[in-house]
């Protein structure tokens, strides 16, 4: 990024053929113009200390601002003032990004000076200056506190408060397009920097009720080669919520067991909220790129729609772990999962998070799993008990017993669509 600013300042140098000097707005100073010239008058003091100690004194600063040059938007020529410790008479080229200043570009001024053409094409580098000012600026924010204010609030006036600051904070780019991410479980100990994570804005870090860990593919994959291809059955289904919307003993975490169904775990706490820049609402590979890089091995990533503005971050977080969600429910989803593409899941992670149906209590319970089982493929298989028994190894005889006990446990009548329908939604919901 130096090396850039660096040579931006050697071509405003050649346009106007005076050594010139950047600064930012606080009157840093980030890159310099050699100075090739035998007139020594060119290294006046000011500049001279600029260079040396890397920035401008107070009362130097006092005096080029009251030339207006915070909000000038061309040349400004400012005088010199022996009082001041300005020897030399000066131009200031302001670097501005979308209407804010970000530094200024420095020369020494002398008869007959560039001429109009010259310095408006010095402007235009300027302007490609403040860009790269802006991007810096943007890419080092710390925005942690912002985010996570907006998606921990509850709808209101602590909310709007909340995007206020975070619109504020972010700038013109608030009005932009983004998407959100959720990377969950996130064992990191805070949010890493956006300067990390290409076209981040902000990231934060909040608490998660997910499941601890995806299922490793091998594992999750094992039940539905044997529901596909009549391998034998024995898999254990997700164990059922608990009251806290999570799976049972929530309060000490569930993870995959090497049987493809869920034993105790390590509980997850936290999750990572990436708020990530698009420049098209039918492109959100810059927010799949960011949650690939962040997720790592043993997490996964939901990427929810694309929103132009900040006013439905809440929505969009909603959206992006329930596809996180998803993604741990459902390996064929993930390990990143999209709001767009989660199907039924859209609705199964709506439902409220308070345990199951009680028609289901019964069957969700380790004593049932193999019951678990037979009645979640019947059901994936539209009711057709020839697939059913070929996809679980078993004869007819002994599938209509399963589901004649599927009936006795519920109370539902497996010939009836609303029943079918509650029981498919109980099964698939205890996964998440």
């Amino acid at each position: 990024m130096k090396g850039d600013y660096q040579e931006l300042v050697d071509e405003i140098s050649a346009l106007l053929g005076t050594p010139a000097t950047l600064e930012n707005r606080d009157f840093g100073l980030i890159a310099f113009g050699a100075h090739d010239s035998d007139d020594d008058s060119a290294m006046d003091p000011v500049r001279t200390r600029s260079i040396l100690t890397r920035k401008s004194t107070p009362a130097v600063r006092a005096w080029f601002e009251g030339f207006g040059i915070t909000r000038a938007t061309g040349p400004v020529r400012i005088p010199a003032a022996p009082d001041a410790g300005v020897y030399r008479d000066r131009i200031c080229l302001p670097v501005r990004h979308r209407g804010v200043v970000l530094g200024y570009v420095w020369l020494l001024d002398a008869e007959p000076g560039p001429s109009r053409e010259r310095l408006t094409a010095a402007m235009d580098v300027a302007a490609r200056i403040g860009e790269l000012l802006a991007d810096e600026e943007r890419a080092g924010a710390d925005l942690s506190r912002e985010l996570r204010a907006v998606l921990t609030a509850e709808r209101g006036w602590q909310y709007d408060m909340a995007v206020a600051a975070l619109r504020t904070a972010l700038g013109p780019d608030a009005e932009g397009l983004h998407a959100l991410v959720c990377v969950a479980p996130w064992t990191g100990e805070d949010s890493p920097s956006p300067r990390t994570v290409p076209g981040a804005a902000a990231l934060c870090v909040l608490p998660w009720q997910g499941p601890a860990a995806p299922a490793p593919a091998s594992a999750a994959a094992a039940p539905r080669r044997r529901a596909e291809t009549g391998g034998p059955a024995g898999s254990r289904p997700p164990a059922p919520p608990g009251p806290g919307g999570g799976p049972a003993g929530a309060g000490h975490g569930t993870g995959p067991a090497s049987d493809g169904g869920y034993a105790p775990g390590p509980a997850p706490r936290r999750a990572l909220a990436a708020l990530v820049r698009l420049r098209s609402a039918d492109n959100l590979s810059p927010a799949a790129t960011a949650g690939e890089r962040l997720r790592g091995p043993a997490a996964v990533a939901g990427v929810a729609a694309p929103r132009r503005g900040l006013g439905e971050l809440d929505l969009g977080w909603r959206e992006a772990t329930a596809a996180a969600r998803a993604a741990h429910a459902q390996p064929r989803l993930g390990p990143l999962a999209h709001w767009s593409e989660l199907g039924p899941y859209r609705l199964l992670t709506a439902l409220p998070q308070g345990g199951p149906d009680p028609a289901v209590r019964a069957l969700l319970g380790p004593a049932h799993t193999e019951l678990a089982r037979t009645a979640e493929v019947f059901l994936d298989h539209a009711g057709q008990a020839g697939r059913t028994a070929a996809a679980l190894g078993i004869h007819r005889q002994t599938l209509y017993y399963r589901l004649s006990r599927v009936e006795q446990l519920t109370g539902l009548d497996l010939d009836a669509g609303e029943d079918r329908l509650l029981l498919h939604m109980a099964l698939k919901a205890a996964r998440l």
